[in-house]
This record gives structure tokens, C-alpha cells and sequence, in this order.
């Protein structure tokens, strides 16, 4: 009997989700250009460098390292790499993300002080940034964050042993647990659909068939927004 699997994701491959980003140029309190260092808790994350150089500064449980940003360069990291972008001059990043749709939902964490990180509340109201306010404030507000987040980003970096990273994970898992069941539904609806899928068109391609082939289709998309104010610079996105 044959079997013919669609899937009702529509984004790009894989449950890939992308987005161009041009890093902030805004100065920190320690001179450097650049974003607000955050981790991921489920997504891995891609650089593809379109323009300028720069660089990422990471942390991990191994330590602290720092990736040179130039045109051409690919670069990735898993969940649980803080990373902070730094602008050396005009760096323009198109950014690919594992598991579309979960970025947008609060896959991210970012490196506030712990008095921020206590609950979902107290932690919105740090890091939330109003879409019904005017650029300015916006911009107000991201720079903001971006400081305070550097505020304990250095603690991090500054700090002896590993205590206080894991302190940071604990805390970071506590504050997205509550939308575990939201992630899990965008998950199932797109890169879990997407390789059940690829499994079903194996299985039906080792059987000598082919249904998905007559179902073809091509999709382009624009972006759904511009110039928007992310985490690490100002975003162009796409509804992938």
C-alpha cells in the first residue's frame, strides 16, 4: 500500500528559519561594538558573513573564545554557547537557525544578572521591547538591555570555577520551562515533520515510487520585517 506523507510546514528546509542581520555599531561600557551576548536553550545557530568583519565572542563549560567575522566566513554553535557579536566595522550576518519558529518563541536566554532570572515576569520586563512605541524608545530600550546583559555576561567571564555558569543554566531552564509545550507543537509542525517526511519519500523511493515528485512546488518570500530591533543588531525577518 503506498504511502504519501506531506508535511504543512512551508518554511525553508529542514525547519530552517533565516534572517539578515547588521550588528549593532553601539559602543559598550569596555569600548567594544556590538550585541547582546544570550544563549540558546534548543537551537543551534549559523553565520554566514555577507560584509564587514567582526568577530563572536563565546562561553562555554570549555571556556571563553573568540571567532574572527569576515565576509565569507561560516561559523555555528550549539544550545548552550553564550555568544556576543562584536562589530569591527559594518558586519552584516545572514543568520540560519535549527528549528524554525522557536527563536521567535523564547529560545533565548539572555546573560542578565541573577536578579533578573528569578521568574518570567521580572525577566520580561528587563528584556521586552514594546512594537507600539516609537523607534526611539526602542532603540532606548535595546541599548539598555544590551548593557545589563553585559553586566553579567563579564560576571561569567570573570568568574573562578564553574559554578556560576551552571548557576546561569539553572536559571535559564527554569525561566523557559513554562513554554516547553508551545516549543514541542512548533518542533512537531516543522523540522520533526520535515525529516518524517524525507523518511516517508525514502521509503517510498526504495520501493520503485514517487508520489511526492508530482507535487513539486517553488516558494520565494520577502521579508515580513525590517530594521527590526533584535538581540544582536537590527533584523530583517522572514515568516519562515
Amino acid at each position: 500500500m503506498l504511502t504519501h506523507m506531506t508535511t504543512t510546514n512551508t518554511g525553508l528546509p529542514g525547519g530552517v528559519a533565516v534572517s539578515h542581520l547588521s550588528v549593532y555599531d553601539w559602543p559598550a561600557s569596555d569600548g567594544v561594538c556590538g550585541g547582546t551576548p544570550h544563549m540558546h536553550l534548543a537551537c543551534s545557530e549559523g553565520y554566514l558573513v555577507t560584509g564587514g568583519r567582526g568577530a563572536v565572542q563565546t562561553l562555554t563549560a570549555s571556556g571563553y573564545e573568540v571567532t574572527p567575522l569576515e565576509a565569507g566566513t561560516v561559523a555555528w554553535f550549539t544550545p548552550g554557547t553564550i555568544h556576543r557579536l562584536v562589530n569591527e566595522g559594518d558586519l552584516r550576518i545572514t543568520v540560519l537557525m535549527q528549528n524554525s519558529g522557536l527563536p521567535e518563541a523564547g529560545d533565548a536566554v539572555l546573560t542578565l544578572p541573577p536578579e533578573y532570572l528569578t521568574d518570567p515576569e521580572t525577566y520580561a520586563r528587563a528584556t521586552v521591547i514594546p512594537a507600539d512605541i516609537p523607534k526611539e524608545e526602542q532603540e532606548r530600550i535595546a541599548r539598555a538591555r544590551r548593557d545589563l546583559a553585559l553586566e553579567g555576561y563579564r560576571a561569567l567571564r570573570e568568574a573562578e570555577g564553574p559554578e556560576a555558569l551552571a548557576a546561569f543554566h539553572r536559571a535559564a531552564a527554569a525561566l523557559v520551562r513554562p513554554r516547553i509545550a508551545e516549543w514541542r507543537e512548533r518542533w512537531r509542525q516543522g523540522a520533526e515533520a520535515a525529516a518524517a517526511a524525507t523518511g516517508v519519500q525514502l521509503d517510498a523511493l526504495e520501493r520503485g515510487e514517487f508520489p511526492h515528485l508530482a507535487d513539486a512546488v517553488v516558494r520565494s518570500e520577502r521579508p515580513t520585517a525590517r530594521g527590526k530591533f533584535g538581540m544582536c543588531g537590527r533584523l530583517d525577518v522572514y515568516q519562515n
